[in-house]
């Protein structure tokens, strides 16, 4: 029996990477990730490589089964050159310690839009639909737009076996968030980028595109942004009960804010403007149960006696999570207590 195989990759584009996939068939395929064999692609399409020397490599680094094809497989890859080194483009490849010690909860925010309107759903053709307020969470016609494709998204993500968390509609008509987390970067990384796939491909059902910008309806309109906030911790912070640990960690990214921000997706100054629940993308602070931070430290963290996780609130929805998760990695290591 034949099995269809998804490759899945990241181009070349700029500011921001989009997802490319294309289909292998492999015969009496064992359905584990050893047995994806490495594959190639032409470069020169996807901006990774010139015409005379267009062959890019793909190795499998991640698999699921399909949950709406049959007999098939996602299979999540990282781009290699021809010579088997790492690509420019390789975010994953960016994470220089990878191990089960570092937890990574992600969640994700986008918009639902409609490509004839180029508005997010529940916006009247030339216009608004009621201020923000009702939205988040929100249940009811007039609050909720595009509930069916969040859920059967959901539930693919549930059949696949990614460990995704939960969903939730968010502050502005159209938006909605949902969160993965997963023991690693690169593995949260992984799951991010194969739940992004599972719904831009939902979405084409509908007709429907998915937006990634972090703020698509302009920073001058009163309509929130979307973000990929980063909770992490690693086994210190989920063990130590010492204030003095999390300060630290806060005051050592306050060491690193462009090296943060340069990997926290484009366009993010127009969503960090320091209103909508964000810190200026120019200024840098953290608190408790502040969503106005740049960091967050959660009230749970604090009343389980100082043990548990931080939240990064300035990734951007179209940030690559392999260099966010790599570059929090980095900061916490420097760490010295």
């Amino acid at each position: 029996m034949k099995s269809k195989l998804e490759y899945l990759w990241l181009d070349g584009s700029q500011p921001t990477q989009q997802l490319r996939g294309k289909t292998r068939l492999e015969e009496n395929f064992s359905g584990k990730l050893e047995d994806c064999p490495m594959w190639s692609f032409d470069g020169s399409s996807t901006q990774q490589a010139t015409g005379d020397a267009s062959d890019c490599l793909m190795k499998p680094v991640f698999i699921c089964k399909d949950p709406d094809r049959k007999n098939a497989y996602i299979v999540m890859t990282e781009v290699l050159n021809a010579d088997g080194t790492p690509h420019s483009t390789n975010g994953r490849a960016t994470i220089e310690e990878e191990d089960d010690d570092f937890w990574f909860g992600y969640e994700q925010e986008y918009f639902l839009y409609d490509p004839q309107t180029r508005l997010p759903l529940g916006f009247p053709a030339g216009g608004f639909p009621e201020p923000q307020g009702p939205y988040y969470c929100g249940v009811g016609g007039s609050k909720v737009f595009g509930r069916a494709i969040v859920e059967e998204h959901l539930d693919m993500c549930i059949d696949a076996g990614l460990s995704i968390e939960g969903i939730n509609g968010e502050v502005a008509a159209g938006q909605w968030e949902f969160q993965i987390f997963e023991k690693g970067a690169a593995n949260a990384g992984d799951q991010i980028w194969v739940a992004r796939y599972l719904l831009e491909r939902t979405a084409e059902k509908y007709g429907l595109d998915v937006e990634w910008h972090p703020k698509p309806l302009g920073k001058e309109l009163d309509w929130n942004g979307s973000g990929m906030h980063a909770n992490f911790s690693n086994g210190l912070m989920r063990t130590c009960g010492d204030e003095k640990v999390f300060t630290a960690i806060c005051e050592e990214f306050a060491k690193f804010i462009p090296e943060h921000i340069d990997v926290y997706g484009a366009f993010n100054d127009q969503r960090l403007t320091g209103l909508h629940e964000t810190q200026s993308i120019h200024e840098y602070s953290y608190g408790v149960s502040d969503r106005g931070a740049s960091i967050r430290i959660p009230v749970g963290t604090v009343e389980d006696g100082w043990k548990g996780r931080l939240e990064d609130r300035r990734p951007a929805s179209n940030a690559d999570p392999y260099k966010v998760g790599a570059r929090i990695i980095k900061t916490v290591h420097g760490v010295k207590l």
